[in-house]
């Protein structure tokens, strides 16, 4: 239900920066002490009574009284406090409160002269921890007046009092006795509970839903059958603060503060700075345990993958394609030397080291594509190459080698994602499906393909063509679609993970990023130098927060994927970098493949000294 929806997330969206001086935003009942700071005035509290800051105290908590000659400075007229102030100090005591430190709440309150929160709502907080639900109901009718605020979570627009209020009483009220009529149950009171259910509940008219759910409850013959069935912690304070909690973000903060404010402002700017970190490369952690608060959040480039940590030479011609498998263990290599060279990644130190060598590539190996369990790989060559190989990796046996006619050209393949078929095809209009044993399944007719890709319902195939475009064709109902259009031609193209976005290698215009979705340009990034070889860029790092590409200026260029400058430019190569491929299950790990034949692997800078770290600059170029 809405009422059940609301929880800390809708209470973080609360602002603290409109709140009132008085902290109602309409009339109250009854004159109330001013909720903001009373600059100077005194706040005694007789013994035993409820403090100015909502916390149940004995005979002043042993600090000092506001009476007492060691007060008379508050006498003195005191520096008036902002609005901004005013909160700090409030989400300060909130905070104080949550760890039990309530003396020190008690002090900084009657010290900085403010109120932790409105008396009504400390009564109202206090009867639904103690589980005095008559009581805590009576309450409602004191904090009614509050609730009607534009700084409210719920009411956020200014509605007749008559109205929103009501309403926001009622699901107040609903979650109120929802509480009570699972304690009687609990306690094994079904004629009480069954009394709530028909007398209270039904009455409100508020998520019929709800009730009927609540109401087969009353089946359940043991406790832990309840919890469980109704996913309740059960009678006691901790299903009662969480029920607080839900309470809490139908009242406007100036009356009381959203549950554990401070640590979701925390929370939320913790994020903000990962999120403007350029280098930020690690799994993101919502917490605040293993963040130091004292200083901002910088991930230095030396943790980024921006140095050589191996050069492969094994092949022993230009290397034009390299791509990790799905599970981030392996790496395929395809050479203009006619072979695939399969290289282990060693988990620990992440060394690559040579597994299998795949020959008879008679036109060279420019495209690879691993299958989705990696139990297979495909291996395809340039425009003049008619054949395709399906190779065993696990076996390095060819189980299948594909050639519908010496008139094709089958330059690229994309697997679907049952592992079970790939589409392939080429320049000269051949646009194939098949399964596993080169068995044509489909095709279509006059499609000149450049680059595809499948997409994941598994029905659909993003091509791109001589045409400068990208399209979609259905292989079910024979339809296709126009989703990007270029202005010059769309050399190579990936897709995230997502689906969303895809990354396109445009030739003399160099790398764009297309919103699949919306079919819109998102961006166009500089510095890389494209013209009409064909480069494959990639998504890489946590959550793909990263685009990697070669150039034909025999660089690596790293950006982040919302800025167009790129964050890095790796230099080693001697000739164009035609691939790039980052480790999926490694975000520290990439691999490019080059003309000057080799594949470099970058990782972040060794454990070295100072002077031969400053040796490892050479191989980077931070671009800020």
């Amino acid at each position: 239900s809405a009422a059940e929806g609301a929880g800390e997330s809708g209470a973080s969206a609360a602002g603290i920066t409109g709140l009132s001086a008085n902290g109602t935003g309409g009339q109250e009942p009854e004159p109330e002490p001013q909720l903001s700071c009373r600059n100077g005035e005194s706040s005694s509290s007789a013994a035993g009574a409820v403090h100015s800051n909502g916390l149940q105290s004995s005979a002043n908590n042993g600090l000092p009284s506001t009476e007492s000659p060691a007060s008379d400075t508050s006498t003195k007229k005191k520096k008036r406090l902002s609005q901004s102030d005013e909160d700090v100090i409030r989400l300060i005591g909130q905070h104080l409160h949550g760890l039990g430190l309530n003396q020190t709440v008690d002090l900084l309150m009657q010290e900085s002269g403010c109120r932790l929160e409105h008396p009504a709502a400390t009564k109202f907080r206090n009867h639904v921890m103690e589980g005095e639900w008559e009581k805590a109901e009576s309450d409602l009718n004191e904090l009614k007046a509050l609730m009607h605020s534009p700084s409210a979570v719920v009411v956020r627009v200014q509605s007749p009092l008559s109205i929103s209020t009501v309403r926001c009483v009622n699901r107040m009220k609903f979650l109120l006795l929802q509480q009570k009529y699972l304690e009687y149950l609990e306690d094994g009171k079904i004629l009480e509970a069954l009394q709530v259910l028909r007398a209270e509940l039904t009455p409100l008219k508020y998520n019929t839903e709800r009730i009927h759910v609540l109401s087969g409850y009353l089946m359940c013959s043991l406790p832990d059958d309840l919890r469980a069935k109704a996913e309740w912690e059960g009678k006691g304070t901790a299903s009662r603060s969480k029920l607080l909690d839900k309470l809490q973000t139908y009242l406007p903060p100036s009356v009381m503060l959203p549950p554990r404010r401070l640590q979701a402002l925390l929370r939320q700017a913790v994020e903000l700075q990962r999120d403007r970190c350029l280098y930020h490369n690690t799994k993101l952690d919502s917490g605040l345990d293993n963040v130091s608060l004292l200083i901002d959040h910088v991930c230095s480039r030396k943790q980024f993958p921006c140095y050589t940590q191996q050069i492969l030479t094994e092949h022993c011609n230009e290397v034009w394609f390299c791509k990790f498998s799905h599970d981030g263990t392996k790496l395929a290599s395809g050479s203009k030397d006619t072979t695939v060279i399969i290289w282990q990644v060693d988990p620990d130190s992440h060394q690559l080291k040579q597994l299998k060598t795949l020959e008879g590539h008679a036109y060279g190996v420019s495209y690879l594509a691993w299958s989705p369990d990696d139990t297979y790989l495909i291996a395809c060559g340039p425009d003049d190459c008619s054949e395709l190989w399906l190779w065993n990796v696990q076996t390095g046996e060819l189980r299948t080698k594909m050639s519908q006619s010496h008139e094709d050209s089958l330059t690229s393949v994309a697997w679907n994602p049952d592992g079970k078929r790939f589409v392939t095809g080429g320049q000269r209009g051949q646009f194939y499906q098949c399964d596993l044993d080169g068995n044509l399944l489909d095709s279509w007719e006059g499609v000149r393909v450049q680059c595809l890709w499948c997409v994941s319902d598994g029905r659909t195939v993003l091509a791109s063509d001589t045409h400068q475009r990208i399209r979609g064709y259905n292989f079910e109902d024979l339809t296709d679609r126009n989703i990007v259009q270029e202005d010059h031609p769309i050399m190579s193209f990936t897709v995230s993970k997502s689906g969303r976005l895809a990354l396109l290698n445009v030739a003399t215009q160099g790398v764009h990023l297309w919103d699949l979705q919306d079919r819109v340009l998102v961006r166009k990034y500089q510095g890389v130098t494209q013209g009409f070889y064909t480069i494959h860029s990639c998504f890489g790092g946590y959550n793909e927060d990263f685009i990697a590409s070669g150039s034909e200026d025999h660089k690596v260029y790293i950006w982040h994927k919302r800025s167009e400058l790129p964050i890095a430019e790796l230099t080693g190569h001697t000739r164009t970098v035609n691939c790039v491929s980052w480790n999926p299950a490694l975000p520290g790990l990439m691999a490019s493949a080059s003309d000057d034949g080799t594949v470099r692997v970058w990782g972040p800078a060794p454990f070295l000294d100072s002077q031969e770290t400053e040796g490892l600059t050479d191989e980077v170029i931070i671009v800020n």
